[in-house]
């Protein structure tokens, strides 16, 4: 009877996941997985490995139910709609962070209970957008950098704003995703990403709608696909995505901007009302273990702000200049900021009009 019960068990979280009703990481890849209980966890698609998942149900014994979004914007309007405590973990980046917990949305983080916090290195903890990481833990960030396929773009491609040159028309994979697209239209004019100036953002709606022409396809799941394809020529995508397409495709480069590129941090928070708040902390801990977090960068090659991690990687991953680009790139960046409402309809609207 028990065997019996196990098999329907299993039948019905692969059945769920077949039919898109959650994202299951490991149908039963553990015999103990949810016997300590169960964490839903909302990330970014394509960034964390099921091995990884599978690896801490077996240790812990807490089964992990995991689903995906493309955007902060997404992610945000999800957990509104939800019950308060349908995720115990989420994943923002470093401005939703802020507004969320502006808005009452995370639970306060006890960080004597991470006891691996030590290996994330000290120029990534206590935030502007977290003093004092009261509400997160920084995961895995990175750049918005330039993929170009030299065997089919022969001239010298440096800057955003070279992304907008008309020769360019239908080469382009860019990101489903306002702040970067519009960050980098503001950056290519020599503005600030989080701009509120409205006569700024009037000559940055010109010129982003210069674009359209260029733009292939919009892709935020996995623009290395369009690359590796020969679809897309050129993309303006996150720095992993450009290592992961030149691993499959010599002739692909990174280029980072000389404007200065769009910089991020997506983090561990727990949403407020979550049910399980022990085993999220258990998960985050587990997380940022270095050799946890090297496998992780073994698939998902982004910004690591795991020094301990980074040093198991050894130095192949750490002179590959896409997968952990040079400080001066970093130096040079923006993170981008919280928007207030008015200004939020502005750019809200000029992305509308550039995908309509």
């Amino acid at each position: 009877m028990m065997k019996l019960k196990k098999l329907l068990s299993l039948f019905t979280a692969c059945a769920m996941l077949a039919t898109g009703t959650a994202t299951l990481t490991s149908c039963g890849s553990s015999s103990s997985a949810g016997e300590n209980g169960t964490i839903n966890i909302y990330v970014w698609t394509e960034y964390i490995p099921d091995s990884v998942i599978s690896k801490f149900e077996k240790e812990t014994g807490i089964k992990v139910n995991m689903s995906t979004f493309s955007s902060n914007e997404d992610m945000l309007a999800k957990v509104k709609s939800e019950e308060e405590g349908a995720f115990d973990i989420i994943q923002p980046s470093d401005y939703m962070i802020e507004q969320m917990a502006s808005q009452g949305m995370l639970e306060t983080l006890d960080t004597a209970k991470l006891t691996n916090l030590s290996n994330i290195s000290e120029q990534y903890l206590n935030p502007s957008y977290d003093p004092g990481n009261q509400y997160s833990v920084p995961y895995l960030g990175g750049v918005e950098a330039i993929a170009v396929n030299t065997a089919m773009v022969s001239d010298e491609v440096v800057s955003y704003s070279d992304l907008f040159d008309p020769k360019y028309s239908n080469q382009i994979v860019l990101l489903d995703d306002f702040r970067a697209v519009i960050g980098m239209t503001a950056r290519s004019l020599g503005y600030s990403m989080s701009t509120s100036d409205t006569a700024e953002l009037a000559e940055i709606k010109t010129k982003l709608l210069s674009i359209k022409p260029n733009v292939k396809l919009y892709d935020s799941d996995s623009p290395k696909s369009a690359l590796i394809s020969g679809e897309c020529s050129l993309a303006s995508v996150w720095s992993a995505e450009v290592a992961l397409a030149m691993d499959e495709v010599s002739t692909i480069q990174v280029v980072y901007p000389k404007e200065g590129a769009y910089l991020f941090m997506d983090n561990w928070a727990i949403p407020k009302g979550a049910k399980n708040v022990d085993g999220a902390m258990q998960f985050i801990n587990f997380m940022l273990d270095a050799e946890n977090m090297s496998e992780v960068l073994e698939e998902f090659p982004y910004m690591c702000p795991n020094g301990a991690a980074i040093a198991l990687m050894g130095s192949e991953y750490a002179a590959n200049t896409a997968k952990n680009p040079p400080a001066e790139v970093i130096e040079k960046g923006e993170f981008i900021k919280n928007l207030d409402n008015d200004t939020l309809a502005i750019y809200d609207q000029m992305w509308t009009e550039l995908k309509k």
